[in-house]
């Protein structure tokens, strides 16, 4: 019978799923491929997969017998440059112990350690790029699908060592054109804690220097600062150099003590394919079993919520392997080669030839702890199981629904998000409580309220409507105005089945609609007035859809005086952010012919990113509010539309863009926002928000309020006089409508990558740009540095984008 403990647990778990542990295995002193016996070895210990060199030590000697003999010609001739770079001799089977089989393909490749691509010796570096080279084409003969390369052991920032990166990214940028069906993982510490770097001397170096390559790292932190974000830096130098080429992706190597979140973030953003775990992270719990502190375990959980979710790497921490001698058995020995009965009895006896002895099929200690690890982590929602997780950063072009009809499929998406319903139903049932409260006359001549929901899809806010008028116990009169012919048809049958008639269903487009019919008489037709005006026309950037085009069009039906909007306003916020993984996505549309890549503004849902501007900064905050726009406008602003619209403006002279009237100059908009960037980085682009408030409940009277209360009437001291908001802003959407998923963020992408140094200001402008026809926006982003109290330079800019090709077309 199961134990209790265990159902309760299987219980507890079921249903519930988790992001997955693929654990892996790095021995940096093994120097041939593992036969059989030693690859099965280490699957029973609970790894998933291992690396394996490519060469082995045989190899190695010879290329240091052909270094040694090119630098002696090198110094025995005066002449610079007349001797020749030497030329590797091709590979022999005595060369290497890897060739392709059955489980090749599921081996992680791993380049050798000793090669020394940054070497500002000529002749080291091209033996070294040589080996490179060689050791990736047979690799990627021989099946591998997957190999590490250890990256520079110094940075650019050290001076003298510029070159040596620059070095180490062409010779990358090669191997990508030779291993035409591998992925290269760059082998990079988070930052240079020291004993993180590889310990195997690189090639050429003496004795002396061996000190310097492998282990001068942890020399130099005793007595320098360490740079935290300089491993980044070279890092970002080569996926640059390598035009972030998709194949190309980053082995981190975790510290034993973290840095700060901000480095942390910085490389989530980044492009992760495994995370490397060597003993030294690991501290010894109090069962003398290893362990990961609280803040390695919360980086671990975060990283592991990436869609494409890194690997685990153990490094040195597997148990002895069975050498190839031991692992053939003696044929004559009764002991491995027990009788039948002999067998039988020690399984029934529970007994071993030596129970002192470790069995190679026990699970790894360090591997137990990170399944002990995957069973912490919090279980996906429903949210992200069935949604969120499968659109992270994934490009969705934004919706034209002036010139597109939408398709069922789509309109069913957006009904899927209950808490965008729940808030608009709650501004319209405030509304209507304040129009009941101030006793406000009403446009239908039976007394109801008067709703119109513009642009009304499926109808999920025409039931909002209906069920806001039900709670309240205000009558109201619901007309659907919707321009889809497709989407009519399904309004008028919802109107039949589930609203029982109690709906009006217009079919056109809202800003030719004439108001409600009063008298159908077909000579003289009146039209009345919408007391609400209901509208769900927002864009992730708020303005984008052309939600305010399309409300200056109605307008003209909604009550002058005391007429609502719902929302009532809404207001676009950006901010700075690196997005590699991004970037590199829009690069291969733009290289696949998709000339307006780089100009598109992309909706997104924005997850491995890393937002560049400081947190705290006064006046200038990490995400900043670029316009607003309000409903409805004033009359006066609609007069001097329609005036120019009809050419009756004095003096003549045009809009604002050429060939326009200048009948929609007022919904043009312009910012220009600065954010302060402490630590180094990378921008590639803009990441796009929005607010609205869909209502904000009148101000009333304290005895007004009393007598609301005295009466019984539905009201909620708290909701009440509380604006009923919409929000998807990062540090704001928790607080204003949570688990909202309607809207994703826009991204405003940069044709190149824009970095810049240590305390820096970000310039940002943006413009919403109309020619009367269309709208689209132009963004510029340029880096600032202080050089005095009152004298900043310019150390770099993206030049102007813009969405002019791909507008949105009114």
């Amino acid at each position: 019978m199961m134990d209790d403990h265990i159902m309760d647990s299987q219980n507890e778990d079921y249903g519930e799923i988790r992001p997955a542990f693929y654990i892996g295995q790095h021995d940096s002193t093994r120097t041939d491929t593992l036969n059989d016996l030693q690859y099965g070895q280490i699957l029973n210990a609970g790894f998933s997969f291992v690396t394996s060199p490519i060469t082995n030590e045989h190899f190695h000697q010879r290329v240091e017998k052909l270094l040694k003999a090119s630098l002696l010609d090198a110094q025995n001739n005066e002449r610079a440059g007349s001797i020749p770079v030497p030329v590797l001799p091709p590979l022999t089977i005595k060369d290497t112990t890897l060739f392709p089989g059955t489980y090749t393909s599921g081996l992680i490749a791993y380049s050798s350690p000793w090669i020394d691509l940054c070497s500002p010796n000529h002749v080291i570096s091209s033996i070294s790029r040589q080996v490179l080279n060689v050791e990736i084409s047979y690799a990627n003969f021989c099946g591998v699908r997957t190999i590490i390369v250890p990256g520079p052991r110094q940075d650019s920032i050290k001076i003298g060592n510029g070159q040596g990166v620059s070095q180490y990214a062409r010779a990358i940028h090669e191997i990508l054109s030779i291993g035409s069906r591998v992925s290269i993982m760059i082998h990079l510490p988070m930052y240079r804690e020291p004993g993180l770097e590889e310990k195997v001397p690189l090639l050429g170096s003496t004795e002396g220097s061996d000190k310097e390559a492998g282990a001068g790292a942890e020399g130099e932190s005793d007595q320098e600062e360490i740079d935290l974000f300089s491993s980044w830096d070279s890092w970002n130098t080569i996926r640059s150099i390598c035009d972030y080429d998709p194949k190309l992706f980053v082995a981190l190597r975790i510290p034993r003590v973290l840095p700060e979140k901000q480095l942390q973030t910085r490389w989530f953003s980044e492009p992760l394919q495994y995370l490397t775990l060597s003993a030294h992270v690991f501290q010894m719990n109090r069962s003398d079993a290893p362990a990961l502190s609280r803040r390695h375990q919360d980086l671990i959980f975060t990283y592991m919520r990436l869609k494409n979710a890194p690997y685990f790497l153990l490094s040195d921490v597997c148990p002895e392997l069975p050498t190839e001698a031991a692992s053939v058995p003696d044929p004559s020995s009764t002991t491995d080669f027990p009788s039948l009965a002999q067998a039988t009895a020690n399984t029934a006896q529970g007994t071993t030839r030596n129970p002192n002895a470790k069995s190679h099929t026990t699970t790894n200690i360090y591997v137990s702890y990170l399944k002990h690890l995957e069973k912490k982590q919090e279980p996906f929602s429903d949210l992200e199981q069935n949604t969120l997780t499968n659109f992270q950063d994934w490009l969705q072009s934004p919706l034209q629904p002036l010139s597109d009809n939408l398709e069922s499929v789509t309109y069913e998406v957006f009904e899927g998000d209950p808490v965008k319903y729940y808030q608009y139903e709650a501004a319209i049932a405030a509304a209507l409580r304040d129009w009941a409260a101030q006793g406000k006359a009403t446009s239908s001549p039976g007394g109801e309220v008067v709703i119109a929901v513009a642009g009304s899809g499926r109808g999920p806010l025409v039931t909002r409507a209906l069920r806001a008028s039900e709670s309240t116990g205000v009558p109201v009169r619901v007309w659907a105005v919707e321009k889809n012919p497709n989407a009519y048809v399904y309004l008028l049958r919802q109107n039949q089945r589930e609203w029982n008639g109690r709906v009006i269903v217009v079919k056109t487009d809202m800003r030719a609609w004439k108001g409600p019919l009063i008298s159908s008489d077909p000579d003289h037709p009146v039209y009345g007035k919408v007391d609400i005006l209901v509208s769900e026309l927002l864009g992730s950037f708020g303005d984008n859809e052309l939600s305010p085009e399309c409300l200056d069009g109605i307008q003209h039906v909604l009550a002058p005086g005391h007429g609502i909007s719902i929302p009532a306003s809404y207001t676009a916020h950006v901010s700075p952010i690196s997005t590699p993984r991004i970037h590199a996505d829009i690069a291969q549309r733009f290289a696949s012919a998709d000339t307006a890549a780089f100009n598109t503004p992309w909706v997104v849902r924005l997850f491995a990113v890393d937002f560049v501007a400081e947190r705290g900064v006064p006046d200038h905050p990490r995400f900043q509010q670029a316009w607003e726009f309000a409903h409805p406008l004033p009359a006066s602003t609609l007069q001097a539309v329609e005036a120019r619209r009809a050419g009756g403006v004095a003096g003549g002279g045009g809009g604002s863009m050429a060939g326009s009237v200048g009948a929609n100059d007022h919904n043009a908009r312009h910012c220009h926002l600065t954010f302060v960037c402490r630590s180094r980085g990378v921008v590639h682009g803009l990441a796009g928000y929005f607010e609205a408030v869909l209502y904000a409940p009148t101000a009333r009277k304290n005895g007004e309020r009393e007598e609301v209360a005295e009466e019984g009437e539905e009201y909620e001291d708290k909701e009440a006089d509380e604006k009923v908001e919409l929000s998807i802003l990062p540090d704001m959407i928790d607080r204003k409508s949570k688990d909202m998923i309607s809207w994703f963020p826009i991204f405003f992408p940069l044709k190149e990558p824009l970095y810049f140094p240590p305390d820096t200001e970000l310039e940002v402008s943006m413009w919403r740009q109309t020619d009367d026809a269309k709208v689209w926006y132009e963004w510029i982003v340029e880096a600032y540095m202080w050089i005095g109290p009152s004298q900043r330079v310019k150390v770099g800019g993206s030049g102007l984008c813009s969405s002019r090709k791909m507008a949105c077309l009114l």
